[in-house]
């Protein structure tokens, strides 16, 4: 999911752990759903682009052509995601909701806990042309294994290593690293030429747990137990986390400035030449719309430990993008699967994914020229075979702000001087698995 939502909800995010009764746009109170209004729908679109204008210019022409086809009038609210997850859980508690909504792919099981969402079960998926038409690694991150999934994937990303060509040329370096090591080496010959190294989001909680999810895959570890208990303090957690924040406290690789950033300042840093390296998902989009041309930076995968990327502990991005929600108790139940056929057709995606810079999660659309390009290669490829959802657990999105909030604690300590320890690291992390839900 976009990553701009930084520190969404994070009072609120508790209530995802309690069991509440299904809601949505509709009057029906048994969750049901109705056709009682078939004539409208109201549509919750996540912010996807450089700002909400953009996104309803993006969306509105879409939105006018499915009116066109089937009838249905479409009222579109592009909420921002600092607000997002408080909407969809004040709707979930009062019923006063959209229809059709999007949802951050990591909050996939959270919402589904609620009860509040349409679950996507075959004789649904069969209305919108079958469940095979979507990738395998989106499908994973649409609810817990073994249910039904909760929603239906709309945008696939994954996250890249974006790098300033002409930074890179200035200072001795011919291709971008591949391991984490020669990334720190390689930013000891960027500051000598007095530019910074590697951007990152250090106040940014979810962003922070995308990284260190991903450096837990490298070490061998996660951050729950089979059975979906956190284990937030094992030893490859703690090493994954400790990792991260020496990018900054040990190798200096991440400016200390960058303890406070939360809302894409390292994105414009990177944008503006100041910064050598960026993982981002997907930013090609953003890094236009700050005036940056495509020819000026290059895209890798984001480096491993050793070796190539690819699955386990060679694993290089949380598998990231934004579904495609139904309120359960909707009161155009046929309008909003005609909706989600519509926005999911490969007509659409290859329409909306262009715009965003994403990928396609549906397979036949992904063959367009369009996701063929160089940048789109090493997303696909990294989505395909070295990206993993996140833990699709009930209690994942306060992971996100416990955790997250752990990383942003240690980043503030480095920024500090002060040092970043293992020990330290392990008792931030014991603190935030103390504060999930006990079951």
């Amino acid at each position: 999911m976009r990553t701009i939502r930084a520190a969404a909800a994070g009072a609120v995010v508790m209530s995802l752990a309690l069991a509440v009764t299904a809601c949505g746009g509709g009057s029906s109170t048994d969750g049901s759903g109705s056709d009682d209004s078939p004539k409208e729908l109201t549509y919750w679109a996540s912010n996807q682009g450089a700002s909400i204008e953009i996104d309803k210019k993006v969306l509105r022409p879409e939105l006018d052509k499915f009116e066109k086809e089937t009838g249905i009038k479409v009222k579109l609210e592009v909420v921002p995601w600092s607000d997002l997850l408080n909407r969809i859980l004040t709707a979930t508690t009062s019923g006063q909701g959209p229809d059709v909504l999007n949802i951050g792919n990591t909050w996939s099981a959270s919402l589904q806990a609620t009860g509040g969402l349409l679950p996507w079960d075959d004789a649904n998926f069969a209305k919108i042309g079958g469940k095979d038409r979507f990738v395998e690694s989106a499908l994973g991150s649409t609810g817990a294994q073994g249910k039904d999934p909760a929603a239906v994937p709309l945008y696939s990303m994954a996250y890249a290593l974006y790098y300033n060509k002409q930074l890179l040329a200035d200072a001795g370096i011919s291709q971008p690293p591949a391991t984490w090591d020669q990334l720190v080496a390689d930013g000891k010959k960027i500051q000598a030429k007095g530019k910074q190294v590697l951007g990152a989001e250090g106040a940014n909680v979810s962003e922070n747990v995308h990284h260190v999810f991903t450096f837990a895959k490298q070490h061998g570890a996660d951050f729950f137990t089979a059975d979906g208990k956190p284990d937030f303090t094992s030893d490859g957690a703690v090493s994954a986390v400790k990792q991260y924040v020496d990018l900054m406290a040990k190798d200096k690789a991440i400016p200390e400035g960058n303890a406070e950033y939360a809302q894409n300042q390292s994105v414009s840093d990177f944008a503006k030449g100041r910064t050598a390296f960026l993982l981002w998902q997907s930013a090609s989009a953003n890094l236009k719309s700050q005036g940056m041309d495509e020819d000026k930076y290059g895209i890798a995968p984001v480096p491993v430990r050793s070796g190539t990327p690819g699955t386990g502990a060679q694993v290089n991005s949380m598998v990231a993008g934004i579904n495609l929600a139904v309120f359960r108790n909707t009161d155009n139940l046929d309008g909003a699967t005609k909706f989600v056929k519509f926005m999911t057709s490969d007509e659409e995606q290859k329409i909306l994914n262009k715009a965003y810079s994403s990928i396609p999660p549906v397979a036949s659309a992904q063959a367009d020229p369009a996701f063929n390009t160089p940048a789109n290669a090493v997303l696909k490829d990294t989505l395909a075979k070295s990206a993993a959802a996140l833990p699709q657990v009930a209690d994942e999105s306060q992971f996100e702000t416990v955790v997250g909030t752990a990383v942003k604690e240690l980043f503030a300590e480095a920024a500090a001087g002060r040092a970043v320890t293992t020990e330290s690291v392990k008792a931030r992390l014991e603190k935030a698995q103390q504060q999930m839900p006990t079951k």
